[in-house]
């Protein structure tokens, strides 16, 4: 009876390893997407801003196509002053574009006209599948082409993105041709294959030796791309379009080594900004103050035309984290 032992402990074994796959894929690409309502409420809980406050300001809903025939949804928050500048906004993995409404201020004071979007497959946006930046850095395209048809040519354009959304503003990067003045990449990930080796790794505790390559798989086969393909990293190195890199110190999610590690790579102008204590997507949180300087300051530089790299910036004292400092964290969080 020897062998139906083995035979039934290798289909168990088979089993478990099928279930772990479609698990971390599931995880990956389709956790589910907190909708408006819930996003506010996850910000107000914590203090980032008021509903009523982003309700009372002038607005208008947009919806555009991506290249692939999806509808993608955002609003725009016009800038009381007459401007050509733009920026967008992108939020990160499960959130919608409430989300990105603290950031909106820091743009809006440096006379920018705010493009909330939500990201494929999040909020009003359709979609299957979350794909990192394959085929989101289209989308942003999509979004820049949107702007200069209804405003002119003319238009001054910036792209902020936070974990997700730093990500893919710089997967745009990648593009043969951009159309950015600047880009700040908020907690993102330099390289994809390291980030979910990471997370499957050291926050989930799954082999990802054995796993990584099977979950490999299944994006090609279901969403039609694979790890390898998007490296944020290689995009940065090789573009010259300004870029602003953010990151807290106590990223768990996405080490903080990622944004240095992009820093380091990206040539032309950049800055690197580092807030200590701050977890995954928590330093606008955690410094307010430092956080609008430092973005302002790189803003008005590229309206400047500057172009010297600056060393990394980091906090000089060290503050203590709020206890709740940003949206409740899934297991594969981006």
């Amino acid at each position: 009876m020897e062998w139906q032992t083995a035979v039934i402990v290798v289909f168990a074994a088979a089993l478990v390893m099928v279930g772990i796959t479609r698990y971390a894929f599931h995880q990956m690409t389709q956790m589910k997407a907190l909708t408006y309502e819930q996003t506010f409420q996850a910000m107000e809980q914590v203090g980032l801003f008021k509903q009523d406050y982003f309700e009372s300001l002038p607005k208008q809903e947009v919806q555009i196509t991506s290249y692939d025939g999806l509808k993608l949804s955002g609003m725009l928050v016009p800038n009381p002053s007459e401007s050509n500048r733009f920026i967008i906004l992108v939020h990160g993995y499960t959130a919608s574009l409430p989300a990105s409404i603290p950031f909106m201020d820091i743009f809006q004071e440096e006379g920018f006209h705010t493009l909330l979007i939500d990201m494929r497959r999040h909020g009003k946006s359709e979609g299957k599948y979350t794909t990192y930046g394959f085929h989101e850095k289209h989308d942003m395209d999509s979004w820049i082409r949107w702007i200069r048809t209804t405003y002119g040519s003319d238009a001054v354009i910036g792209l902020h993105g936070m974990s997700l959304g730093g990500g893919t503003v710089l997967e745009y990067l990648s593009l043969p041709q951009t159309d950015a003045s600047f880009v700040i990449a908020d907690c993102p990930y330099s390289d994809l294959t390291r980030l979910m080796h990471h997370q499957m790794q050291a926050l989930n505790r799954i082999p990802a030796a054995v796993f990584l390559p099977l979950v490999d798989r299944r994006l090609l086969r279901k969403a039609g791309f694979t790890l390898n393909q998007v490296s944020p990293v290689r995009s940065a190195r090789y573009s010259s379009v300004p870029v602003m890199f953010i990151h807290g110190t106590q990223d768990r999610y996405i080490p903080t080594e990622m944004s240095e590690e992009l820093f380091a790579a990206k040539e032309g102008m950049k800055r690197l900004l580092l807030v200590e204590g701050a977890s995954h997507g928590n330093a606008l949180g955690v410094n307010p103050e430092l956080y609008k300087k430092a973005v302002q300051e790189f803003v008005r530089d590229v309206m400047e035309g500057a172009s010297p790299a600056r060393q990394p910036e980091q906090v000089a004292e060290l503050m203590e984290e709020p206890v709740q400092a940003g949206l409740p964290q899934p297991e594969f969080n981006m």
